[in-house]
């Protein structure tokens, strides 16, 4: 296949957000190199009290990963050895990677194929006499049916704890993702939709209890210093990531409005291909991804097609969690995830993603495609 002499297009373009903010960015940097306060400085926690106003919740625990938030989330919870936690198996590895750090045991309850998230029926038929609590993921941007998830754990006694890490700034029924259950975990690993310039992430409450457990298990366990009452984790926010989140916190809501704008363009210019189911532009979703599915086709080879073409895409996740050999042969089979691990394709997006760049990635799409 002959290449078109049109500049590869890439999956994400951070550029853009970096240039318009730069001189914001580099004013606050500087301020926090300049101040020597590197660890636990003035930036953390006026970013901790801006982010909890933005999110609506009352308390909001920097903390230096995603992984590392939904970790200290669920010991928070009192989630460990013996517990079971109930969860998707249609996601990034950290999340049930996350569960079995704490001791527990990932449960997987199978996926929407229409939503890719947690299928509420398969929670309800997958909780047991050990299960402590439910991790819903957000996937791609697209909130979790958190009413149905809500009403099962009430119904058993179980704690939530939500994977915000790809659905910053999302809402359902007016609330933001990460305030619709007991706790929320979120990552601003650069290409989050609110991302940082490294790792970073955040842990999100209600709960008093609950954020006072988390603050201590950021710092090795400690509510003063040298004074360790449990085993915990150094998992501190550093200064230089708050301060960047600090300066892209404002623009999210604007930022995050062209993404399901750039949505709602890719859904119209596919519209008419029958073998691309399109994700649906629902309420609160922000789009981390836009995620088609292939139908009948091999996806492998029109990603490798459309490569060559000078398109980049991803798959996420060509491995469901279930089947990685982490866990591979201990878990009843789910379907639909099977299904979706085969057919999924995350096309290029970016909030600035010109109305060109998308009609060329359609119209390569549609050309690689048998």
């Amino acid at each position: 296949m002959q290449t078109t002499p049109f500049p590869t297009v890439p999956v994400l373009d951070l550029s853009p957000e970096i240039e318009a903010l730069f001189p914001e960015l580099e004013a606050a940097i500087t301020e926090v190199v300049r101040s020597g306060k590197f660890i636990m400085g003035p930036d953390v926690a006026a970013f901790e009290k801006e982010v909890a106003q933005f999110l609506g919740v009352r308390n909001a625990i920097g903390v230096n990963s995603g992984t590392d938030a939904i970790v200290i989330a669920l010991r928070a919870c009192g989630v460990g050895p013996g517990d079971e936690v109930i969860t998707t198996p249609f996601s990034f590895f950290a999340t049930a990677e996350s569960i079995s750090a704490v001791g527990a045991t990932p449960v997987f309850a199978d996926i929407e194929l229409g939503s890719l998230n947690i299928d509420p029926a398969a929670i309800e038929a997958a909780v047991g006499p050990r299960t402590k609590a439910i991790l819903p993921v957000h996937l791609f941007g697209r909130p979790a049916d958190m009413r149905r998830i809500a009403e099962i754990a009430e119904r058993h006694g179980l704690r939530i704890v939500e994977d915000c890490a790809q659905a910053f700034g999302g809402w359902s029924e007016g609330r933001r993702t990460g305030t619709l259950g007991d706790v929320g975990a979120f990552s601003f690993f650069p290409s989050k939709n609110l991302g940082a310039f490294g790792d970073a992430g955040l842990v999100v409450t209600d709960d008093d209890e609950l954020a006072d457990h988390a603050r201590m298990l950021r710092v090795h366990g400690a509510k003063k210093k040298y004074h360790n009452e449990m085993i915990g984790y150094n998992s501190r926010l550093d200064s230089l990531q708050a301060a960047v989140l600090r300066v892209k916190l404002p623009h999210v809501d604007r930022r995050n409005g062209q993404r399901r704008a750039v949505a709602e363009r890719y859904n119209d210019l596919l519209g008419a291909v029958p073998s691309v189911a399109l994700p649906d532009v629902t309420e609160g979703h922000v789009f981390h991804q836009y995620t088609v599915r292939l139908l009948d086709v091999d996806r492998d080879a029109v990603q490798r097609a459309m490569k060559e073409r000078g398109v980049g895409t991803m798959v996420y996740y060509p491995v469901p969690q279930d089947r990685l050999p982490a866990y591979a042969g201990r878990h009843a089979p789910n379907p639909n995830s099977d299904a979706a691990s085969a057919q999924v394709l995350s096309l290029p997006i970016w909030p600035e993603m010109a109305v060109e760049v998308q009609e060329q990635v359609a119209h390569t799409l549609m050309a690689s495609l048998p």
